[in-house]
């Protein structure tokens, strides 16, 4: 009995320290909350095209932006696009700054241990390019090379825990920085979603790269804090429903210029 009133008095003693010291505190607003405030944060990135970027207005636009604007428009609320990059995305997240992120999140077992994913809304693929007389064609191939990332991503996780200390795996802080790594040499190869090879291509037309192999098909989640049960509840009833009546395969058909793509659910 003794140990467990010690345990209370350290516990609230903790809690009193983080209202003191100013520490967010990860929240889980209701949808009630939201709808009752009015507006609701998203979390974007702005360097993924035709996902997320910056138009001709410098107004964010793309895939995510439009199902971020969906979303928000089914709660019949603002929305207010917070701009995130690869990296603050779950700090952004739990620190509140946002409430919901919208940004090709993909979905694994290590990031669902801090934050709680939807069911798929789109899927990419995670490529490794890198220059054309290179001979690369699986993963083991990148033994012995500088391999860059954009940090914090899927490609991170998978080639940082498949290659270890055998490779040198250099971190940028966006996709722009890796390729710019890979066009200037710092780098062997790289590995990123593809979304923008061909108009990092376009503006490089001299430049020696080609793809090398698929790293994995990836399905990105709308994504939540880890206690959102009735935010999470609806978002995924929202996907489910611009699923069935055909908006997300018209987003997709603009964007991509295919139909939307089966995937999986969970």
């Amino acid at each position: 009995m003794r140990l467990r009133i010690v345990h209370v008095i350290v516990a609230l003693a903790a809690l009193s320290i983080g209202f003191l010291l100013g520490i967010p505190r990860a929240r889980a607003q209701t949808v009630d909350e939201i709808v009752s405030r009015g507006t609701i944060n998203i979390g974007v990135l702005i360097d993924l095209p035709p996902y997320a970027s910056l138009n001709d207005k410098q107004e964010p636009d793309g895939y995510d932006i439009e199902v971020a604007r969906l979303l928000a428009k089914y709660m019949g609320v603002k929305a207010n696009l917070v701009q995130l990059t690869a990296p603050n995305r779950i700090p952004f997240l739990v620190t509140n700054k946002v409430d919901v992120i919208v940004a090709t999140f993909g979905i694994t077992p290590e990031r669902a241990k801090q934050v709680m994913f939807s069911i798929p809304y789109s899927a990419i693929e995670n490529t490794v390019y890198g220059p054309k007389d290179k001979a690369i064609g699986k993963i083991d191939d990148l033994k012995g090379l500088r391999v860059g990332v954009p940090r914090g991503t899927v490609q991170d996780v998978i080639l940082t825990g498949a290659l270890g200390s055998n490779a040198r795996m250099l971190r940028f802080d966006d996709t722009p920085s890796t390729y710019q790594a890979l066009l200037t040499g710092q780098v062997d190869a790289m590995a990123e979603t593809g979304i923008t090879f061909d108009g990092v291509m376009k503006q490089n037309p001299g430049a020696n790269i080609d793809k090398k192999f698929i790293l994995l098909r990836q399905p990105n989640g709308i994504t939540m804090r880890a206690n959102q049960f009735n935010l999470h509840q609806w978002v995924n009833t929202f996907i489910y429903y611009v699923k069935n009546n055909g908006e997300l395969d018209v987003l997709h058909r603009k964007w991509f210029g295919t139909p939307f793509p089966e995937l999986p659910v969970f």
